[in-house]
């Protein structure tokens, strides 16, 4: 995609970390912070995306397992003594579907870590240093799928639920230290997992029906919105949702 459009001069040079950036709306966010200008790192388990996605923008790849929170903090710890971190994008998230009905404690356990734990840990990581230069930009991924009450995931949409309080609560915690909090809330986005494994034909025109703007959306509009949150001329927003999602949930 092209980011021929918003230039965003405050974020050329600033170290931005992008956690689940090697594939889908994490490696729109990387292509779009590096045409910006931003020094770039980001974190994920597949390697083999992560070293392309590298060699394709010049940013940093960090093999990390999210879930791991001492390898996490380790890593971000790094990140931090190599260049100040001045945005934090928490992307990383796995929307396995699932039955309610056979959910057991550690399947439960591992959906929160996948999708909530590590945004919390990762924004307490990189949080003082922040609050010790007065200013930094920490955004949270949602999704839409709480909202609307969507089937055969309830892991996964009660930790996106938990992500707007913890958007909230943040945002009051570090918003005296300067540090903004945001959430992203991307609605029915087609990434290259959607579509191998839930995605067709039939289903884009019922989301494309329901949609009250007739766009089909991909990671660029979520990429777009975090580039405009991680910048100075969001400096006025916090403790807010996003929502990127062609107006799916006015349905």
């Amino acid at each position: 995609m092209s980011y021929a459009g918003a230039r965003y001069a405050s974020l050329a040079g600033r170290h931005v970390v992008v956690t689940g950036g090697a594939s889908g709306i994490g490696a729109e966010m990387v292509r779009g912070f590096a045409a910006q200008g931003a020094r770039v790192a980001m974190l994920d388990i597949d390697a083999t995306a992560g070293a392309a996605l590298a060699a394709e923008t010049g940013a940093a790849f960090r093999s990390c397992d999210v879930t791991d929170i001492a390898a996490l903090r380790a890593t971000l710890a790094a990140l931090e003594a190599e260049a100040p971190i001045a945005a934090l994008v928490n992307n990383a998230a796995r929307d396995d579907r699932h039955g309610w009905e056979g959910v057991e404690p550690e399947d439960w356990r591992r959906t929160l870590a996948l999708n909530l734990d590590h945004q919390f840990f990762a924004t307490q990581q990189v949080a003082p240093a922040m609050a010790t230069r007065g200013a930094g930009a920490v955004i949270l991924m949602g999704s839409i799928s709480w909202m609307r009450a969507r089937p055969g995931m309830v892991g996964y949409t009660a930790a996106k639920a938990a992500i707007n309080g913890m958007t909230r609560t943040l945002a009051r915690e570090l918003g005296a230290a300067g540090i903004r909090v945001n959430c992203i809330v991307p609605g029915a986005i087609n990434t290259p997992r959607q579509a191998r494994l839930w995605r067709s034909p039939e289903i884009d025109r019922a989301i494309l029906e329901a949609q009250a703007l007739k766009l089909p959306l991909d990671g660029s509009h979520v990429s777009r919105m975090a580039l405009f949150l991680a910048s100075d001329e969001a400096s006025g927003c916090t403790g807010q949702n996003f929502i990127v999602d062609a107006g799916l949930t006015l349905n």
